[in-house]
């Protein structure tokens, strides 16, 4: 059953050449059984089959687009200009909503969330291969796992972002190509809580995109570090350094999934 509390949750879905994987995406946000929902997709002028799908499907989506676009941040903040929703989510193309009921049964975390004024939400995510196994499921408790001086946040595909965030601390800093998702968490994290859902996965995610690309994850890392300068936190620690080699780890036998979707970080 439906909470009272009906909350409006806009979903934002930014892609680029991603129709291998972008229907299996629209029909895990229309199959919701949460009815209070928005569709919005900005399409960095895909060649590849994209935009017929998002044609097909429009009758299903609020706003959508069609153009060349600085990346993938300023993709982001297109979107959020168009949504109307109470709280706001971000996925990949190449991401899905885990099960049909996974918004319904958010919802009454995201009411006691704000009676708490915590206006980040989050589950666990399951990694997924190319033949759809689970790799691995991530998320823990903010306060067990996820710090500002452990570097880690909570996996951003599928985190509920309350509205007021883009109101109080402005959208995604576009001078960042991979990390701008990092740190604009970092501007809500620094004072502020985030909250966990324990029982739920919110969402696939697919392993592979530029995060399996030592060039690109150098420049991951590179950012990360600026945006921890940027914000007046310590550059490396020793829970930093422990996180990135962990990454160069992961990248070189397990070629992590990337950490913002497979949509253009890199194409501008």
């Amino acid at each position: 059953m439906i909470e009272k509390y009906a909350a409006k949750i806009t979903i934002i879905v930014a892609v680029y050449n991603g129709s291998r994987t972008l229907s299996r995406c629209i029909k895990s946000i229309n199959l919701q059984s949460y009815p209070n929902t928005e569709l919005i997709i900005i399409d960095g002028g895909s060649s590849d089959g994209s935009v017929k799908i998002i044609e097909e499907n429009s009758e299903r989506i609020a706003y959508w687009e069609s153009k060349r676009d600085r990346g993938i941040y300023h993709a982001w903040n297109k979107a959020l200009f168009h949504a109307t929703g109470n709280w706001i989510c971000f996925l990949g193309s190449d991401d899905y909503f885990w099960e049909n009921d996974v918004l319904e049964k958010m919802i009454p975390t995201l009411g006691f969330a704000k009676e708490k004024d915590i206006r980040l939400v989050y589950g666990r995510i399951a990694l997924i291969n190319n033949m759809g196994e689970v790799q691995n499921i991530l998320g823990m408790p903010w306060e067990k796992s996820f710090s500002i001086l452990s570097h880690q946040m909570p996996p951003h595909p599928g985190l509920m972002h309350h509205a007021q965030i883009f109101k109080d601390n402005g959208l995604f800093d576009e001078s960042f190509r991979i990390a701008g998702d990092y740190e604009f968490l970092l501007r809500e994290l620094k004072t502020r809580d985030a909250m966990f859902v324990e029982d739920v996965i919110v969402a696939g995610i697919q392993y592979g995109g530029i995060s399996s690309n030592i060039a690109n994850l150098i420049r991951l890392i590179s950012e990360d570090i600026s945006a921890r300068k940027k914000h007046g936190l310590n550059l490396i620690t020793t829970q930093t350094a422990k996180y990135y080699s962990n990454m160069f780890y992961n990248s070189i036998i397990h070629k992590i999934f990337k950490r913002v979707n497979a949509h253009h970080r890199l194409n501008c």
